[in-house]
């Protein structure tokens, strides 16, 4: 991380925030492995492997300061981590993904994606972001993705020269033109990783 000078931002600050969650107070993420970048299981329904490493890191779950476990709700707001431009708004399995391209680090072009989400009304390519700017609202999976909860997937990626914002989706993030970062190194906040099977049922 250190190497391409990717900042620590304000992610969890602005989430909690944004959604006036801090009179509870923010204590701590809690993270089930399957969560994580580059896990290999699910931690939704069977928990069974994943078809690809995971690509970023899932929010969902957080313990505030009385010691309550809380869970990421839909229609929440979500935040842009930093400065930015849209460059692309695409379908993920349920909802939209948003790609903010970052120009602060001279090495690579530095993009963070929010998946998961339903985009702020008028969220376009070209759209400007100010760090703190609501992109968009934490999207609800429904009834048709049983096991699942609302959350937040995050993904970092650094591009080489080569690489085209156009062709972006999940396809092809990850792939030889883009190094994806660990995002729990950025998103600020303590964290804690637990195996919470009895949290993690509906």
């Amino acid at each position: 991380m250190n190497e391409f000078a990717v900042k620590k931002s304000r992610f969890t600050e602005l989430l909690m925030r944004n959604n006036a969650a801090e009179e509870r107070g923010f204590k701590e993420w809690i993270f089930n492995p399957g969560m994580l970048f580059k896990a290999g299981k699910k931690w939704w329904g069977d928990g069974g492997k994943r078809s690809n490493a995971h690509e970023g890191l899932d929010l969902c779950l957080y313990r505030n300061r009385q010691g309550m476990i809380v869970r990421l709700e839909a229609g929440m707001a979500v935040p842009a981590m930093y400065d930015g431009t849209v460059v692309k708004i695409i379908d993920d399995f349920i909802g939209k993904s948003v790609i903010i391209d970052h120009s602060f680090t001279s090495q690579r072009r530095f993009c963070s994606v929010y998946g998961h989400t339903v985009p702020e009304q008028g969220m376009k390519a070209g759209s400007r972001v100010s760090e703190g700017d609501v992109i968009a609202a934490l999207s609800d999976p429904g009834q048709s993705k049983k096991g699942l909860f609302p959350h937040l997937h995050i993904t970092l990626g650094l591009l080489s020269g080569e690489a085209s914002y156009e062709f972006m989706d999940w396809e092809t993030l990850g792939k030889a033109d883009v190094l994806l970062l660990d995002p729990l190194e950025v998103i600020g906040g303590n964290y804690v990783i637990e195996d919470l099977p009895a949290v993690m049922k509906p």
